[in-house]
């Protein structure tokens, strides 16, 4: 079972684009990435809302992502967080074991 969360950060100023460039640019983002469990670390810029920043933080499981907040890599995220004085709010999904259904699949293009 996938567990995929949507982080949303929003500051002012530019803050969250800042944030997520300092992710990338500092290595946290891809030490991030490398981390057992985890399946995907990317972060998207809101055309509609130029002061936040989408994260897809996508883990294996509950347990990979518990061992994530527990890492010391988290302490730094959270620095940052606060440099940037980024206010956030969340969405978690869960794989669909079905998938992608055979309706939604015709709106695909491969």
């Amino acid at each position: 079972m996938s567990i995929i969360m949507h982080l949303y950060y929003t500051g002012t100023d530019g803050s969250a684009r800042r944030f997520a460039e300092e992710m990338e640019r500092s290595g946290i983002a891809q030490r991030v990435r490398q981390e057992p469990g985890n399946g995907g670390y990317a972060y998207y810029l809101s055309l509609s809302d130029p002061e936040t920043v989408l994260l897809v933080d996508a883990w294996r499981d509950q347990e990979a992502l518990d061992v994530h907040h527990a890492s010391p890599v988290m302490e730094e995220i959270s620095h940052l967080r606060e440099k940037y004085d980024l206010h956030m709010r969340a969405e978690r999904c869960v794989e669909d074991a079905a998938g992608i259904s055979a309706e939604d699949s015709k709106f695909l293009k491969k």
